[in-house]
C-alpha cells in the first residue's frame, strides 16, 4: 500500500538529497527525510508554529468558551422544551464570532504554513534562515494560500455532507494542495488530485501516517479538555476561578497540539517533494529556488 514501483523518473535524483526522497527509497527514506527536516529546523519552526497555529487556536478556543450560549433548556408543563431567553441572539453572536475567528485563524495559519515551508526547504538547501525572514515570506504568500485553504475546506465539507468517507477522500486528495501552490503557483487543487491518483497507494500511505499523528494529537487535546470540564463544569465563565481554569485548559490543549503542526507541515512537504521526484529529476536546491 505504501509504495509503488518508480514511474520512470528515477535517474537524476540524488539518493542523498536531504529533502527529496528518491523513487526507490520507500517509506523508510520518506521517514528519514521527515526526521532530518525536524532536526534541522525545529528551532525556527517552533516559534513560527506557536505564533501562527497555537496562539490563534487558543484565542479561538477561549472565545468559543466565553461566547457559547450558557442558558439551559427547560421543560414546559406539556413536556415541550422551552428555550432560554435570548437564546437565538446568543447563538447568532456565538456562531458569527466563531466563523470570523476561524477565517482569521485560517489566514494566520497560511502565514505559518508558507513560512515553515520556506524554513524547511532553505535549510535543507544549506542556507541560513531566520524566523523574521520566514514570517515576512509567509506574509507575502499568505493571501493566495489562504484562499486555497478556504476552497479546500469547502470541498471537504461538501464531501462530508454526502458521507464521511467522501469527505476523507477529498481531504486526502487535497493534502498536497498547499505545497503545490507554494512551489508551482497554479492549479493547486487539480495538481493535488493528479498526484493523488497517479501514485494512489504511495500518497495514501504517506498522508495516512500524517493523519495518524493528527488523530493522536487530537485525542490528547480532547483528554485535557474533558478533565478540564470536570474542574470548571458546564459554565466555564461563571466565576473568575472557573474562567481562569478554562483558559489554562484551552491553552494547554492547544500547546499539546503544536508538535502535531510540525509533523503535519514536514510530512506533507516531504511527501510533495517525493512525488515531484517521480515526475522528473528534482532536488532541494531547485525546490528552494521555486519558492522565490
Amino acid at each position: 500500500m505504501f509504495d509503488q514501483p518508480p514511474s520512470g523518473s528515477g535517474p537524476g535524483v540524488d539518493p542523498n538529497d536531504p529533502l527529496v526522497t528518491p523513487p526507490h527509497a520507500g517509506v523508510g527514506g520518506w521517514f528519514s527525510r521527515c526526521t532530518g527536516a525536524l532536526r534541522r529546523s525545529w528551532r525556527q519552526l517552533l516559534p513560527i508554529m506557536l505564533l501562527t497555529q497555537a496562539l490563534p487556536a487558543a484565542v479561538t478556543s477561549v472565545l468559543s468558551l466565553a461566547l457559547a450560549p450558557s442558558g439551559q433548556l427547560a421543560t414546559g408543563p406539556d413536556g415541550a422544551p422551552i428555550l432560554p431567553t435570548g437564546y437565538f441572539a446568543d447563538a447568532f453572536t456565538f456562531y458569527g464570532a466563531f466563523l470570523g475567528a476561524s477565517l482569521l485563524l485560517a489566514w494566520v495559519q497560511a502565514i505559518g504554513w508558507a513560512a515553515g515551508s520556506w524554513v524547511v526547504t532553505r535549510q535543507a538547501a544549506g542556507e541560513a534562515v531566520g524566523v523574521g525572514a520566514a514570517l515576512r515570506y509567509g506574509l507575502r504568500r499568505a493571501l493566495g494560500l489562504w484562499g486555497w485553504i478556504l476552497v479546500a475546506g469547502v470541498l471537504i465539507s461538501v464531501g462530508v455532507c454526502f458521507c464521511v468517507l467522501p469527505g476523507i477522500y477529498v481531504a486526502f486528495a487535497l493534502a498536497l494542495a498547499g505545497p503545490v501552490y507554494l512551489f508551482e503557483r497554479e492549479n493547486p487543487v487539480g495538481r493535488s488530485f493528479q498526484m493523488f491518483h497517479q501514485r494512489f497507494g504511495m500518497v495514501v500511505g504517506r498522508v495516512a501516517l500524517v493523519a495518524a499523528v493528527l488523530v493522536v494529537g487530537s485525542l490528547l487535546s480532547a483528554v485535557v479538555e474533558v478533565f478540564g470540564q470536570l474542574a470548571y463544569g458546564t459554565d466555564p465563565m461563571g466565576s473568575a476561578g472557573t474562567a481562569a481554569v478554562a483558559v489554562v485548559v484551552a491553552v494547554l490543549s492547544v500547546l499539546l497540539g503544536t508538535p502535531v503542526y510540525l509533523a503535519q507541515l514536514v510530512g506533507l512537504l516531504v511527501t510533495y517533494a517525493e512525488q515531484r521526484a517521480h515526475e522528473g529529476p528534482v532536488n532541494t536546491a531547485r525546490l528552494a529556488a521555486e519558492l522565490g
